[in-house]
């Protein structure tokens, strides 16, 4: 009998989720007041304190707005949320949203040359804001660490067959060429483009085949990166990309 961990719910994090789902998807357009607390809690069947966290949950995401003694207003998120919000952007009632999807791969592909051309130019001058801060042995072991971590991710990728596993690691390649970069803006906008790419793995397997499947080009680009190679690391990466992008964008539009 193989057990699995029970998963605790949260009431307010229930609550968040169904008003949250209703501002993304429109039903509550921007401008709207929702009921208050207490007769929030009265119909969801909750208790007012659960009512009052989820409310600042959504006022902390930029979905509503909450004024003491005054009514709650629903804001236009897309003046107001960030990037937290792109999962559940991209997935509403179970269906997948084209228009998201084509931009969270628009995104992929701008993005992904500049990362990878920013880590490459950190390999080139691993401390350039504080050059006299390291020496060249740490330097040294910087460097090191990115092609233990690039080299590992695709030796992963080339000796494993499923299709799924694949993009897992190919994920834990730009993963590392990230942190590569370091840049906390391109690190958290990695973070909320792999949760909202996670839940499309199975689907996007037929098309993201030959992308995962090109271990050279990806073996080129750590190599571009590690040697400090910043314009090769930008070129190779959108060489990589842009087939599977491009497709996928064709395939959203119905072409």
């Amino acid at each position: 009998m193989a057990l699995q961990p029970v998963v605790k719910r949260s009431v307010s994090g229930d609550v968040f989720e169904q008003i949250a789902a209703d501002v993304l998807s429109g039903e509550l357009a921007p401008g709207a007041t929702l009921p208050s607390e207490r007769q929030l809690a009265e119909a969801l069947g909750v208790s007012r304190p659960a009512v009052r966290e989820a409310l600042q949950r959504l006022a902390a995401a930029g979905l509503v707005s909450v004024r003491q003694g005054d009514a709650t207003t629903v804001l236009d998120y897309r003046r107001g949320a960030g990037l937290e919000v792109l999962p559940r952007l991209l997935v509403q009632g179970g269906e997948l949203d084209p228009a998201v999807a084509r931009s969270i791969l628009e995104a992929r592909l701008h993005n992904g040359p500049k990362v990878a051309e920013l880590a490459a130019a950190r390999m080139a001058t691993p401390d350039a804001d504080q050059p006299h801060s390291s020496t060249a042995g740490e330097n040294g072991a910087i460097r090191e660490s990115v092609r233990a971590a690039l080299t590992n991710s695709v030796e992963a990728l080339a000796t494993d067959t499923d299709p799924v596993q694949q993009q897992r690691h190919a994920m834990d390649f730009w993963d590392h060429v990230v942190d590569a970069a370091d840049s906390i803006v391109f690190r958290l906008m990695f973070n909320m483009l792999r949760a909202a790419y996670e839940p499309a793995l199975v689907a996007l397997a037929p098309i993201m085949s030959a992308e995962v499947g090109n271990v050279g080009a990806y073996r080129e680009l750590a190599a571009a990166i590690v040697a400090g190679r910043p314009q090769e690391a930008a070129e190779t990466a959108r060489a990589l990309l842009e087939p599977a992008t491009t497709a996928l964008i064709a395939v959203l539009s119905g072409h």
